[in-house]
């Protein structure tokens, strides 16, 4: 009987893994697209804004993303005039930003780091830094989960996402080095 239940628990808990690894692999097959443009809009590391939405949207599966498209957990600050919606967070309540498509999402994700000055540092280090990356993240201040961080730079390894960096450094160069009237 103890053998047919250590069966059964590693049976569930193998189970579990494969479909939490799909759900993983399907959300970087939806979106690494759209991070790749967004590094080439705005050089925002697209392995770092992959990790952060899969760690956020726990893979596009939480309720914050069904509810309003937002992948990043990006409050409503004073300045957003947008929709909202209301979730619970670090405090019960708290107003987040909605998206009408997750492209938006991405995008305003991209513009909030790349235009506030608390970030700007960031853009100082390699975009192939993922880890001097995520560590910036926390250290600017972007989670309040201490261990943020080493959860970002888990799923970068795992998933192998800072080749989606390399994707748009190189699709940056060749377009930037293309005869004019090619592009």
């Amino acid at each position: 009987m103890k053998y047919f239940l250590t069966c059964t628990i590693l049976l569930i808990s193998f189970t579990a893994a494969f479909a939490q690894k799909e759900k993983v692999e399907s959300y970087i097959a939806q979106f690494n697209e759209i991070a790749i443009k967004e590094m080439i809009r705005t050089g925002v590391p697209a392995s770092i804004t992959l990790a952060q939405g899969i760690l956020e949207s726990q893979s596009g599966e939480s309720d914050l993303v069904k509810r309003s498209n937002n992948h990043f957990g990006i409050k409503c600050k004073p300045e957003w005039t947008g929709p909202k919606t209301y979730h619970d967070d670090d405090e019960r309540g708290e107003c987040f930003r909605v998206y009408p498509t997750p492209e938006d999402s991405y995008k305003d994700h991209s513009d909030f780091l790349k235009t506030r000055s608390h970030y700007s540092f960031l853009f100082k280090i390699d975009p192939l830094n993922y880890e001097a990356w995520a560590n910036g993240l926390k250290k600017a201040g972007y989670a309040t989960l201490s261990t943020y961080p080493q959860k970002l730079i888990k799923i970068i390894k795992d998933y192998n996402l800072n080749e989606y960096t390399k994707i748009a450094l190189k699709k940056s160069v060749d377009s930037e080095t293309k005869p004019e009237g090619t592009r």
